[in-house]
């Protein structure tokens, strides 16, 4: 493996190996699939029927009801998939199947019919699942032996996500708004084939590197003496194996039974227990035994890494609340911004923005056509189908920008789309992340309790200018014509939290949990986020009610209150999680 390793820094671009680049561009493209379309889903399903682009005018609760299911069972599926790959087929493969399978997703939602879009949700989540976990594997195994270097690389791996993220919303959202909804999915599933293409030609490149894991006994791993103790002390007993299985299975009934009951009017859980229904029952029952498993384990370690994992469990808790609160980007604010804002441009203001737009689609477009340059003189002997389908799929994104471009200033005037408010959240992280990555290194480095706090305060103030720039829009009120510079401004707030929270959450994973226990919390913390995905649709869904009863301003009003407060509690604990981290920073 090592040699493998060594050949792989052999050719090196930006002084990472070209290997690393290889992973940047699937991830890309997985990125870009994975957002165009996911943005498109709450608008899609809204649609009036009746329109010139018609959708199938689902109620916005319903319609958020299923995407908190689909967004929370995205952050479960890699549980497994990354145990399948560990186990039976190595991380190589477990990222082409996703990618085929998430084609296959792309491919289906395209029809537009009710059978093959269900079909098509549930692929992208299987496909996600032997994805997400498993490219990221293969960049830890290949920077083996070379720690010093894994920050820069996951630093350029993260401009990936976000590059992918923000031409995937920018041209999937344009081709949907403005052609039909079909061509936004059917964009998703073509780049997304490039990218597994590109990947699996590009397998020489790698060696042995996230192949087929070695059979039992080949490789004998030194854990350590004082792993091997907490290994003895604390084994999955047969209890704790039950109240998985038990937690998992409530859980994943209310995941479904949630839609099930909104959209069809049937229920998995078909009986009450006094005022609370099946649904609640089983939720409350599923919470009860996971909290048993979880402290009795946490109970049967030794005093410093119960304390850890106490820590490790509470920045979990932090973590459901910010994205419950930070995921409405897809759910209520898109609807806000398609309904409420004022998306109508004309004279100076329209010409500005037209230059601003392209600038923000060219010049990043330009940086990373000249990164595929690069890599290509460095691997085109070695890997040329794999950089000539690169190239092929950048050609037809740089068409897909240019004919963009010109069909926006053709028009003397310009309506933005709801979907280009998206993409602000990936502009904003790539301007700001070198700014709060020199602040972390810096003397005035903020603790981990500290760092939550001013995350979730931000993430409140977000929803603050929200709440002012919608207080002139009366109760019930379907649209509304507000500026959209109170949009930008949220995004620009709720982005500056993601960066204090999101980026740091698993670092401090990985400081504070033992390795036995790094599977396990991994998942906790999946779990964590998978259930603030789906309180993220449940309470996205309450926009009608609110507005209805009280105002559109109460209604992010709200979504102020709430994250606030629990960014000031982050900051009260921050003696006592200092003292339950001992010592780690």
């Amino acid at each position: 493996m090592n040699t493998d390793i060594e050949n792989l820094f052999k050719d090196k671009v930006l002084g990472h190996p070209a290997g690393l680049f290889v992973l940047f561009f699937t991830e890309m493209w997985e990125r870009f699939s994975f957002y165009g379309m996911r943005i498109l889903l709450v608008l899609f399903l809204t649609a009036p029927i009746i329109s010139d682009n018609p959708g199938w005018d689902w109620p916005r609760e319903n319609a958020l009801a299923l995407i908190g299911t689909y967004a929370s069972l995205l952050y479960l599926t890699p549980i497994v998939g990354g145990w399948i790959a560990d186990k039976i087929t190595g991380y190589r493969v477990a990222v082409v199947i996703g990618c085929l399978i998430m084609t296959l997703g792309h491919a289906a939602m395209a029809l537009e019919t009710t059978a093959t879009f269900y079909l098509g949700l549930a692929l992208l989540v299987i496909g996600t699942g032997f994805f997400k976990p498993n490219i990221t594997s293969i960049i830890s195994e290949m920077y083996h032996g070379k720690e010093s270097k894994k920050d820069g690389a996951y630093t350029i791996f993260y401009m990936g996500v976000n590059a992918g993220a923000f031409f995937g919303m920018m041209l999937c959202g344009y081709l949907a708004e403005n052609y039909g909804w079909s061509w936004g999915f059917g964009l998703a599933g073509i780049f997304m084939l490039f990218g597994m293409l590109q990947f699996w030609l590009a397998k020489d490149l790698f060696g042995n590197i996230g192949g087929k894991p070695l059979k039992q006994g080949e490789v004998k791993v030194d854990i350590g003496e004082d792993l091997e103790v907490e290994t003895k002390l604390n084994p999955f007993s047969l209890f704790d194996k039950i109240l998985i299985v038990l937690s998992s299975v409530g859980g994943l009934i209310y995941l479904f039974n949630d839609p099930l009951e909104k959209i069809q009017g049937t229920s998995l859980a078909p009986f009450s227990l006094g005022d609370l229904s099946g649904t609640n029952v089983v939720i409350l029952c599923s919470l009860v035994l996971f909290l048993i498993l979880l402290v009795t384990r946490i109970a049967r370690y030794l005093p410093v890494v119960r304390d850890r994992i106490i820590a490790v469990s509470i920045f979990g808790f932090f973590t459901v609340f910010f994205f419950a609160f930070f995921e409405q980007s897809l759910g209520s604010m898109t609807i806000f911004a398609r309904d409420y804002t004022n998306r109508d441009l004309v004279g100076q203001s329209a010409t500005i923005f037209k230059v601003i737009d392209a600038l923000l689609t060219t010049v990043p477009l330009a940086i990373i056509s000249w990164v595929l340059v690069l890599l290509a003189k460095k691997t085109y002997k070695r890997i040329g189908f794999s950089n000539i389908t690169l190239a092929i799929a950048f050609v037809g994104l740089w068409i897909l920008v240019i004919f963009r471009l010109m069909d926006k200033f053709s028009q003397e005037g310009n309506q933005v789309d709801a979907t280009w408010f998206g993409i602000l959240n990936s502009f904003f992280i790539i301007t700001l992340a070198p700014f709060f990555s020199r602040w972390w290194e810096s003397k005035y480095n903020p603790s981990a309790a500290m760092k939550y706090g001013i995350g979730l305060i931000l993430l409140g103030l977000g929803f603050a200018v929200l709440s002012f720039g919608a207080s002139g829009i009366p109760s019930g009120a379907q649209t509304a014509s507000v500026s959209m510079i109170f949009l930008i401004l949220a995004y620009l707030l709720h982005t500056m939290g993601e960066l204090c929270i999101s980026p740091v959450g698993l670092s401090y994973l990985s400081k504070l949990v033992p390795a036995r226990m790094i599977g396990f919390m991994f998942g906790v913390w999946y779990l964590a986020i998978a259930i603030g995905q789906k309180a993220a649709g449940t309470m996205g869904g309450m926009i009608d009610k609110i507005s209805e009863q009280y105002s559109m301003g109460t209604f992010f009003l709200i979504f102020t209150l709430v994250p606030v407060g629990v960014g000031i509690i982050s900051i009260v604990l921050n003696p006592l999680l200092k003292k339950l981290m001992h010592g780690v920073r």
